[in-house]
């Protein structure tokens, strides 16, 4: 008798983001005159930066020839995008990261899912809330929790984020082997300072604790005194690994480009206390359960790192900020309080109801879709979150419209 993993069974019906496309549907399907805008999920609209798409040519012309053609690439990633990455991201910043440290990969929602492979199922998992869903998921899939009852798995340690603790909340008051963090946050766009950092930082050192630090959003950082990198943090390179993305910085979500960080002081320990380097372990798991992202496609992430590229980047990341920043300003104007935004794409809205409640509201009266602050955990309940992805025009008449059905 073939018998499932019953930990799927814990798992809510669905993904969140399947829930608001269902209602989507059914809104369009009974309303099909109205032109529905799109501001819940996170995906970009912009086109390919030139540089990137232009590298992304050639090197599929290279695939005509013989002499230039590729096949399997080293499951790590190339060199040449593995250097530019070092270089560029951390070097630059005076952080000790070599190419070596740095995988490459087709999306770090895949990274973020697939690095709770390494640890035991007893491994006691912090995660913030409002969270990204992926964190929670992927360890209840593997064990670690107990069912979901109330509005939270037990088993699982909350770090809730609140208007008090500005969405940053502190490290956990109990012991934890696992902490997620997100920064700039999704959803919330909260930022964390230096100071911030350094408690969670102190912390995992003091338990032997690993920080699983996602900063997918970190070309939207304006503020100059917000640090880039949790390895910008003095201690973080024995007790961290960092996830990004091109998808997000360089509008690579229909691409998949990737990395994973993790330096060789990072250390792991067997049931008998042996230290073993999580770096090897992510190597072995890469090597036998991925073949690489595409040549092409890392060749053209490697523009990215381009002096051309970088301006490129900014200003497309750019374009985003402003729409966020259109939306504060409009929301602000309807008398809705709002946060996060200025560096992160995300604006965390207060909705002064519940909030799937103010998603079917503006929904149904503006036509207009935002993802319910419910969705991300306990603590988003109150709040939605609006994207700033997606054409000005449409931002801006977006906000029109939801200042009139707020009104």
């Amino acid at each position: 008798m073939i018998q499932i993993n019953e930990h799927y069974q814990k798992l809510k019906a669905s993904y969140l983001f399947v829930d608001i496309a269902k209602s989507v549907r059914a809104h369009q399907e009974a309303h099909p005159e109205q032109e529905v805008i799109k501001l819940g999920i996170g995906d970009v609209t912009r086109p390919l930066p030139a540089s990137a798409l232009e590298a992304l040519h050639t090197a599929i012309d290279e695939m005509a020839s013989p002499r230039t053609f590729r096949g399997y690439g080293p499951e790590q990633g190339y060199d040449f995008l593995r250097e530019a990455i070092a270089r560029e991201d951390y070097q630059s910043r005076g952080v000790n990261i070599s190419a070596a440290d740095v995988f490459v990969s087709d999306g770090s929602k895949c990274d973020t899912g697939n690095i709770q492979e390494l640890f035991s199922p007893e491994q006691r998992v912090a995660v913030p809330d409002p969270v990204y869903p992926v964190y929670v998921d992927t360890n209840v899939m593997a064990g670690r929790t107990g069912p979901f009852q109330g509005d939270r798995y037990q088993g699982l340690t909350y770090l809730s984020g609140t208007q008090e603790n500005g969405f940053v909340p502190p490290p956990p008051e109990e012991a934890v082997d696992l902490i997620y963090l997100c920064f700039p946050n999704n959803p919330t766009g909260a930022t964390a300072t230096r100071e911030q950092l350094a408690a969670y930082v102190d912390y995992a050192r003091k338990h032997r604790a690993l920080i699983l630090f996602d900063a997918a959003y970190v070309s939207f950082i304006r503020d100059p005194d917000l640090p880039h990198s949790i390895f910008e943090i003095p201690g973080a390179e024995t007790c961290a690994v960092e996830f990004r993305s091109f998808s997000k910085t360089a509008g690579f979500t229909g691409l998949r480009c990737a990395f994973t960080v993790i330096p060789p002081t990072v250390q792991a320990w067997t049931s008998t206390g042996s230290a073993v380097a999580l770096r090897d372990l992510w190597s072995r798991r890469q090597t036998t359960k991925f073949n690489g992202a595409s040549y092409p496609i890392q060749r053209a992430a490697e523009a990215v790192y381009t002096t051309r590229g970088r301006e490129e980047v900014r200003e497309l990341t750019d374009y985003y900020l402003e729409n966020a920043r259109i939306i504060r300003q409009g929301l602000a104007q309807a008398g809705f309080r709002s946060f996060g935004g200025e560096n992160a794409p995300y604006v965390w809205v207060e909705a002064r109801r519940p909030s799937w409640d103010l998603f079917h509201l503006l929904l149904e009266r503006a036509g207009v879709v935002t993802t319910p602050g419910a969705g991300f955990g306990a603590a988003g309940e109150g709040f939605i979150r609006i994207s700033g992805f997606n054409e000005r025009e449409q931002v801006e008449r977006a906000m029109e419209r939801i200042q009139a059905a707020l009104a």
